[in-house]
């Protein structure tokens, strides 16, 4: 089983029951605290997790949706920085679980179990939590990342470990070798073993006879119980460590020859399956814009492996006035429910739930988060607007790079991030700049 290397070990027979089984007897742990630096004031008052996507979805919607869909049952969501909307999310959107039946997702947020110690990195989260583990005494332990968009079953990759009696397995995908940098990058033999792995390095090994990709970490770790709390407790007493999984567990491991690499990959093509780290404003930008067309890869409408969330209670998407120059029209877009487009062009953009955009305003290629209100008589293009802004009548976003550099954020890319406190910090923002 390997896209790494062909004709190596053949992948063994697997029955539906065994796969089941081995969920059944699986805690995820989620790790869903992490600041977002990347994404820059997307993330100023949020956790990269609870960011909207999608049109309707947060982030970690998606690692919790994989673990429901593949029947896992048991979650832990360990959380740090700026939590809030994170944790009003999880818990209006994901609180249907059984306890009754043992099944639920908590939030776990850091204690303070070491003393004054939060927590100091991903293995030490873990390892400030192994009580809560072995209360529920799972034979085996999903670690995943909560802040990537993308849709696994996990079960296939538990079997994996299993049959190959690992110590770790580790989910890995194929990525650029120019941005390589900004992963965990592994070598691994003809039997997907690892042989080697490095946190971000600075000059990432491409994969053999590849110049152009090298293979990375997903952020999705599986562990037997108890080897978990094993390496944990060893890396918790020793003083030089950063506590963390890529850094430290998984580069000491390796020596013990049992890490091994999970191909991510479609099961009826055997091609890399849809992955997206969107972790900078670009990447952000770029997943979200690739939803309106015509069949993206990141299939939304998928009914056998839907992705669940919380949203609020909406009406349907209303467009209004239908006259020259005040039409009120969507193309080649997604709009949310709660929407209202009068008399309004929306083009290739993607506009989440309760998002108002008035009359002669223009809208091409952007994405609106929750809670927008655009003014009249606007020109957004190529932007990102945030979370509950209020855009001013006549506001023009997009066409002007300087003008923009000296408003908001603009990406290596060109595209324009728009935040409430930018806007509320632009005296230009408070008048109009054209006459409505």
């Amino acid at each position: 089983m390997s896209i790494f290397y062909p004709g190596s070990s053949a992948k063994p027979a697997r029955s539906g029951r065994f796969v089941s089984q081995l969920t059944k007897s699986t805690m995820a742990l989620i790790m869903a605290g992490g600041r977002g630096e990347r994404l820059r004031q997307l993330t100023l008052h949020r956790a990269k997790p609870a960011t909207p996507f999608g049109g309707k979805y947060r982030i970690i919607d998606f690692s919790l949706s994989n673990c429901v869909n593949s029947g896992i049952r048991q979650i832990l969501v360990l959380t740090q920085y700026k939590s809030h909307s994170l944790i009003q999310h999880v818990q209006r959107g994901w609180g249907y679980l059984r306890g009754e039946l043992g099944e639920f997702v908590q939030l776990v947020p850091p204690q303070q179990k070491l003393g004054e110690f939060w927590y100091r990195g991903t293995a030490d989260s873990v390892y400030q939590n192994l009580d809560i583990i072995d209360a529920h005494a799972p034979e085996l332990v999903l670690v995943l990342a909560g802040d990537h968009v993308y849709k696994m079953d996990y079960g296939p990759m538990i079997a994996f470990h299993v049959e190959r009696q690992a110590d770790i397995t580790i989910g890995m995908v194929q990525v650029p070798l120019a941005t390589a940098h900004e992963f965990g990058i592994a070598t691994v033999d003809a039997d997907n073993r690892i042989t080697r792995f490095s946190e971000k390095p600075r000059n990432p090994a491409p994969m053999p006879g590849r110049n152009d990709v090298a293979l990375a970490s997903m952020g999705i770790y599986v562990f037997g119980r108890d080897y978990l709390r094993k390496a944990l407790t060893a890396n918790a007493v020793d003083a030089d460590t950063a506590h963390d999984f890529g850094k430290n567990i998984i580069p000491k491991a390796i020596g013990g020859g049992g890490v091994y690499a999970y191909a991510f990959q479609s099961v009826e093509t055997e091609a890399q399956a849809y992955w997206r780290d969107v972790g900078t404003v670009d990447a952000f930008y770029s997943a979200n814009m690739e939803l309106i067309y015509v069949s993206p890869e990141l299939n939304l409408y998928d009914s056998e492996w839907p992705i669940w969330t919380y949203q609020e209670q909406m009406p349907c998407a209303k467009f209004v006035l239908d006259e020259d120059g005040r039409r009120g029209m969507a193309i080649n877009s997604m709009v949310a429910g709660g929407c209202i487009i009068s008399g309004a062009s929306v083009r290739e953009s993607l506009l989440f739930f309760n998002v108002t955009v008035d009359e002669r305003t223009e809208i091409f290629r952007s994405v609106i988060l929750p809670h927008v209100a655009v003014g009249r008589g606007c020109r957004i293009s190529r932007a990102i607007i945030d979370e509950g802004c209020t855009i001013p009548d006549g506001t023009v976003i997009g066409e002007d790079p300087v003008a923009d550099r000296q408003r908001f954020h603009v990406s290596e890319q060109g595209v324009v991030l728009v935040t409430q406190d930018m806007l509320n910090a632009d005296p230009a923002a408070a008048v109009p700049a054209v006459a409505p």
